[in-house]
């Protein structure tokens, strides 16, 4: 099997609250939208501004990332980038883009208490856990 890489990594501000909801088989589901902003000079010598909008959506987060997910909040995401595609009621077949997440880290200074969350490691960043029984042979 050849090497393949879907990684991203995004920092930007929150364009919304974060929602949460729970799918039908007890998942909690978290939707959010991030700005990000590419600058460059233009053809004329000024600065132009470019901001693209990125959907994201995080599988149980803890209910402190729920809290802290709010419009304006500016967070650093990694992640894989995720389309999905349907049918309208016209026949087109249109196209989803997300960012499915699998670390945030608020940046604005709003987290004390923990530096990171992940859907799918629950450690603080940095932070290592011995496996169980294994805590007390630890040399320091």
């Amino acid at each position: 099997m050849a090497f393949s890489l879907n990684k991203v990594m995004l920092i930007g501000n929150l364009g919304r609250d974060s929602e949460t909801r729970v799918s039908p088989s007890n998942v909690s589901v978290t939707t959010f939208s991030i700005a990000t902003e590419n600058s460059y000079k233009g053809k004329d010598g000024n600065w132009v501004n470019e901001t693209t909008w990125h959907n994201l959506v995080s599988f149980n987060l803890s209910d402190y990332f729920k809290e802290v997910l709010k419009k304006g909040a500016k967070v650093y995401v990694e992640g894989r980038i995720q389309t999905d595609n349907y049918t309208d009621k016209d026949g087109n077949k249109k196209y989803s883009t997300k960012i499915i997440t699998d670390r945030i880290i608020p940046l604005d200074g709003r987290s004390s208490d923990t530096s990171s969350s992940s859907s799918s490691q629950n450690s603080s960043e940095g932070e290592t856990i011995a496996p169980e029984g294994e805590a007390e042979d630890l040399p320091f």
